[in-house]
Formats: structure tokens, sequence, C-alpha cells
């Protein structure tokens, strides 16, 4: 902004007038006021400093930046990363541990019980049973046939053709010992349970639907496929048999 010459002028000496005015003043102000004036500031500058501590003592700013900007550290992760490892360790260790639980008795439910087991086996003492008869014990729910052959009898099946039975065994490999038949009472057609000596070959007889089996338990007549099985068993004397 461009001003007149004679405005400019004024202006200037009057502020001059007023710097000189003002000097002036303040040097003919007395020596004992301005020792009045330095006790009170000291006085003032005492009694604040014994009232409350400054902020250089407190080591912070007016702003309060130091305690905005200090970083406060904390013993150990704050993010607890390793509480939080260590429960879900924990934590899959326990499902670990039910779902074994849980597999190892839904394997125990299949196996069988104890009064099962206690079936399992069956000892039987065969010394009473008369030559050329037979008994009928029970094993495992079955019905089992224990007789005491004759010599006779072992002959006869013993000089049976092979080519003449449907579900061809010799003799011998029915028999453990020759003058003991035990087998399973269940006819092999539709698990019926045949007559004891009776039929075309003096062993057992079906009537159910007419088959035929001789005194080595082997089917010989009639719709049974095959001969009557031979359960697991053991002499345990000569007069004691374990079967199972």
């Amino acid at each position: 902004m461009r001003y007149p010459q004679g405005t400019f002028a004024v202006g200037m000496l009057t502020s001059l007038v007023r710097t000189t005015s003002s000097r002036a003043a303040a040097t003919a102000l007395p020596a004992t006021t301005w020792t009045q004036r330095g006790v009170a500031a000291a006085r003032n500058l005492a009694s604040s400093s014994s009232t409350s501590a400054g902020p250089v003592d407190k080591m912070e700013s007016f702003d309060n930046y130091y305690e905005k900007d200090k970083l406060h550290k904390q013993p150990g992760d704050p993010n607890k990363r390793d509480f939080t490892y260590f429960v879900l360790g924990g934590a899959r260790f326990i499902y670990a541990s039910a779902a074994r639980l849980v597999a190892l008795k839904f394997v125990s439910t299949m196996s069988a019980s104890a009064d099962v087991l206690a079936l399992a086996n069956a000892e039987f003492d065969i010394g009473d049973i008369p030559l050329g008869q037979g008994v009928t014990v029970k094993w495992r729910g079955k019905p089992i046939f224990i007789r005491h052959r004759t010599p006779a009898e072992i002959d006869r099946e013993n000089a049976v053709n092979m080519n003449e039975l449907r579900d061809a065994e010799a003799d011998t490999v029915r028999a453990q010992r020759p003058e003991w038949l035990i087998i399973v009472g269940i006819c092999t057609h539709l698990g019926c349970v045949p007559i004891a000596n009776a039929g075309e070959y003096h062993g057992w007889f079906c009537p159910c639907h007419g088959s035929h089996y001789d005194v080595s338990g082997r089917i010989r007549k009639g719709p049974a496929p095959l001969n009557m099985e031979i359960p697991p068993y053991k002499f345990l004397a000569d007069t004691k048999v374990l079967i199972g």
C-alpha cells in the first residue's frame, strides 16, 4: 500500500517522540522502587517453590508431553501368547485323552463279556458213556454230540469209499481218538437237531427234511450239503475232554 509522503513522515516522528518519553519516565523512577519490585518477585518465587514442585522437579513439560509419550513397559509378553499356547495345548491334550477313552470303551463293548468267556470253554467227563452210546451236552448254546463208538463202527466208517461222500472227509480226520466222536449236533441244511441212532446209516437222522448222517457225522443222504461240524476240543485225560 502506498502512503502519501507527508503522512509517512508525520507517523515516524510521532513514534520517535513516544519512545523517548517512555524511556525518560522509566529512568526517572527512584532506586527504591526498583528494589521493592525485586524483593517482591523473589518472595513470590520462593513461596511458589515451597508449596508445589515446579515442572523441572517433575521432569515434565507444561503440556504433559512426557507422560503422554512415555513407554510403559510391562514384564512379560503383553499379548499373553505363552498363556494362550499353554491353554490351547492343554485343551487339545484333554480332547485327545477323552477321544482315546471313548474309543477304548467302544472297543471293550464289542468284546465278549465275562460270563460269555466263562462259557467259551467247557470240560466234560466222558468216562460214564457206555460203549456204542452217546450223550448230548451244551456248549455256547449249541448241542454237542459225544459218541463212544464200538470197534465195528470204527472199521465200518474207515471202509467208506470217499467217492460216495458228498462232503468227502476221512474218519481219521474227524476223530482225534477213534473211539470218541465229538461233533456239533446241528443239521447243516436248515439248523435242525438230528435224532441219534436213527437213519439208514445208523448215525443221525434229521426228520425235518430227511438228511441222513453216518456214525462219523458225515452227510450220506438228503438235502444237507455238508458234514456236521467238528468243534475245537482236546483231551485232558482218557475220560475228560475240554471243548472250546
